[in-house]
């Protein structure tokens, strides 16, 4: 049974960022991007239990792009929230004080 994905508005907007940022240094290649993402969110869909980087957060780096999803999975509700969608290329701090809860 597949999970149920939602994705916080902080993750849209790092999504939205990352389309524009790769739209603006190479026309096209954000939706490239975003297509390439899309597929990763299906294969969390399937089977979510990535390793647990911290604070119960779990991380799938993307293989082509220097990003990495951060999600949490709710196994009650048979759901996976993503929280982020960082550029590993950042400062890792970002990270921290975006799941410090």
């Amino acid at each position: 049974m597949k999970y149920k994905i939602l994705i916080s508005n902080k993750a849209k907007k790092d999504i939205q960022n990352a389309i524009q940022w790769y739209n603006q240094n190479d026309p096209g290649l954000g939706s490239v991007f975003y297509l390439f993402l899309k597929s990763q969110i299906e294969v969390i869909k399937v089977n979510p239990f990535f390793q647990v980087r911290y604070n119960k957060v779990r991380c799938l780096p993307l293989k082509k792009y220097p990003y990495m999803i951060h999600f949490t999975i709710d196994e009650s509700k048979h759901e996976v929230r993503i929280w982020a969608g960082f550029n590993t290329s950042l400062d890792p701090q970002n990270w921290k004080e975006r799941f410090n809860r």
